[in-house]
């Protein structure tokens, strides 16, 4: 790693490095941009691939474990091999993507990064809608292909799980978000990246892990969502009224836990608070 070296009061690392600029509010030259509609476009068809495969998985499994089917109830991918549906296809799309969206896949990393000014809000909300829009497609798809496995299996919907409350639920959503924007906002940081040239290469696979721990740990009580597109659109799928009844728990949850883990990199870790007011000092 780079070593900073004090000058005239400032640090400075080893290597060049200098904060982006954050992201305006809006931007209306980026609208007539054809990169912008190439990464809405990149963001839909990745979520429509991401639920395309991890339902897939998780309806496999709960077909290859019913009592009326097969005898071996040991059987299928288990939970284990669910978490690595999820987090292996976030680590891929997220590799693929990067370069021409930021690789988000999820609204709560959106907004996350909306949060700390890395994206203006057209980007952000048009991204959102084009998760949004690529989670229906790719669950449909899935119910097109399985339609008899998909409504018997309960369609990869989100639901939480009989013996926890509300409450439990909400607090896996907000601390699993947490775990994986803090993640993002640590593998993509551009003081990290310029010191260590590697970081921007294995950025995928940290934010992949940490989807994977995530879902080991909150399967059991709410499928885990983390990702609002994920949940929305499996339960636009299935459509089932239990679905509906807890689809607030994936949307407040993980924006919540978003929101916490953009302010705890940007103004805790980053210092972006104490620069602000150093900086109102000075002009005081």
């Amino acid at each position: 790693m780079g070593k900073d070296v004090e000058v005239g009061g400032h640090e400075y690392g080893a290597k060049d490095y200098q904060d982006p600029p954050p992201a305006a509010l809006f931007d209306a030259e980026e609208l007539t941009k054809w990169s912008f509609y190439r990464a809405i476009i990149a963001e839909f068809i990745a979520t429509l691939l991401f639920l395309y495969i991890t339902v897939l998985t998780v309806i496999g499994y709960k077909s290859q474990t019913d009592p009326a089917h097969s005898p071996d109830q040991c059987g299928g991918v288990g939970i284990l091999g669910i978490a690595w549906a999820f987090g292996g296809m976030i680590f891929v799309l997220v590799y693929c993507t990067a370069g021409i969206s930021g690789g988000h896949i999820n609204p709560a990393v959106t907004f996350g990064l909306f949060l700390a000014r890395k994206v203006t809000l057209p980007r952000a909300f048009m991204y959102i809608v084009a998760q949004c829009l690529g989670a229906v497609c790719g669950c449909g798809l899935v119910k097109a292909f399985q339609k008899t496995y998909y409504n018997t299996y309960g369609g990869g919907a989100n639901e939480l799980a009989d013996g926890y409350s509300k409450g439990t639920g909400l607090g896996a959503e907000i601390i699993g978000t947490f775990v994986l924007v803090y993640t993002v906002f640590s593998a993509t940081d551009p003081k990290r990246n310029a010191r260590d040239s590697h970081v921007p290469v294995l950025a995928p696979l940290p934010i992949g892990f940490a989807v994977f721990m995530v879902h080991l740990a909150t399967i059991p009580i709410t499928g885990t969502g983390i990702n609002p597109a994920r949940s929305f659109g499996a339960a636009v799928m299935y459509g089932k009224e239990k679905a509906w009844d807890d689809q607030w728990l994936f949307w407040v949850g993980p924006m919540i836990g978003a929101a916490v883990a953009a302010f705890y990199h940007q103004y805790v870790l980053r210092a972006g608070a104490v620069k602000a007011l150093g900086s109102f000092r000075s002009n005081a």
